[in-house]
């Protein structure tokens, strides 16, 4: 890297020192080449480093969640990729591979069957990591089997899984193709007894998978859940609408293709929704899913005559982290979020009080 910007340096000296036109053209075309190779390196030093980190919190989960659960790992499909740059290449319009995490309570008896949660992580591009620890962890004490997908987008799997991003696209699909992946491979996982969780992107997702497989999951809740792109587009800075306006991912921003965004959005596609239980959180005070999108979801819900229960908080210490921070007030909700998810699944020890969620996390 160092080599690489005193080289630049370099070169743009030499041009001030020699103006001519014909020079100058050259030498600008130097300068972007550089920049170019040294921005191309940054890039692929990031990714190599989500990487290392990846692989370190990988390991982290074994140290954290060892004693209660098995640990896996496994590679999956999904659909292929939404758009393809070049279309007619070798390999294009295979499925897109990713990996899932999978945590099994070590107390099962391979001769049960146990309710599944489908639990998508949240960020533009992020991952699942060790940050779940503790909600694992209640889950497991419950009873659950857990699947994670780290689908298309997700980092630490290098830049050609980063690229492939398709928010509240194919991506949603990943997450439905994880969660068909425990059924038709695991016999201790009930299929009439599947909920997804999510909170922020990961909300967006558990709302768009009850909206295109209905009948796939007998319970939802979504926290904090990004639920109109268009509005977030308006008060987000430009920074973060690059994140979608790249040529690798919608290549538009939503001004220059508003129903594409529409498309991606929760609040615009409530219609689908069928019958699936659905519980929905949010707070007055998160600063990155401004409560004016959760807002939108829920009067659109209701315009469209559909059942499903809500909680809109004030202030709630930690925002956007809402009820996953380890505050008194964020393990109560905690507490009623796993009360309503055990209405339906009905898992063999659920949470019912903050006694309960104590033990789950310490044994006692």
């Amino acid at each position: 890297m160092k080599n690489y910007l005193l080289a630049l340096v370099c070169v743009c000296l030499i041009g001030f020192c020699l103006p001519s036109n014909s020079y100058a053209q050259s030498t600008s075309a130097k300068i972007n080449s550089l920049a170019e190779e040294i921005e191309d390196n940054d890039e692929n030093l990031r990714h190599r480093l989500d990487k290392l980190e990846k692989q370190i919190d990988d390991l982290m989960w074994f140290q954290r969640l060892g004693d209660i659960a098995h640990i896996d790992k496994l590679y999956m499909t999904g659909p292929p990729l939404w758009k393809e740059k070049n279309p007619n290449a070798q390999g294009a319009g295979n499925p897109v591979k990713f990996w899932s995490y999978v945590f099994i309570p070590k107390t099962v008896d391979p001769n049960k069957k146990y309710p599944l949660i489908v639990l998508p992580h949240g960020g533009v591009h992020s991952d699942f990591t060790t940050y779940y620890t503790h909600i694992v962890r209640e889950l497991m004490a419950q009873g659950y089997i857990v699947v994670a997908a780290e689908y298309r987008g997700s980092t630490g799997y290098g830049r050609s899984h980063y690229r492939k991003i398709d928010y509240g696209g194919l991506e949603t699909e990943d997450v439905h193709a994880s969660r068909n992946y425990m059924i038709e491979n695991y016999d201790i996982v009930d299929k009439k007894r599947v909920g997804i969780i999510g909170w922020s992107h990961g909300g967006l997702i558990a709302l768009m998978n009850i909206f295109n497989h209905p009948k796939d999951y007998q319970v939802a809740y979504a926290g904090v859940p990004v639920s109109d792109l268009i509005a977030r587009m308006g008060y987000k800075d430009q920074s973060y609408r690059d994140l979608y306006e790249a040529d690798y991912h919608i290549g538009e921003s939503a001004e220059e293709n508003v129903e594409e965004y529409k498309r991606r959005s929760p609040a615009w596609n409530v219609h689908k929704m069928k019958k699936t239980p659905l519980l929905i959180h949010t707070t007055t005070n998160d600063a990155d899913v401004n409560v004016l999108e959760v807002q939108h979801l829920i009067k659109s819900l209701k315009a469209n005559g559909k059942e499903f229960e809500y909680e809109i908080y004030k202030d709630v210490e930690g925002g956007h982290s809402l009820n996953r921070t380890d505050t008194k007030t964020a393990q109560k909700i905690r507490v009623g979020v796993y009360k309503f998810l055990t209405q339906y699944l009905e898992p063999e020890n659920p949470i019912n009080n903050l006694k309960d969620l104590r033990k789950a996390a310490y044994g006692y």
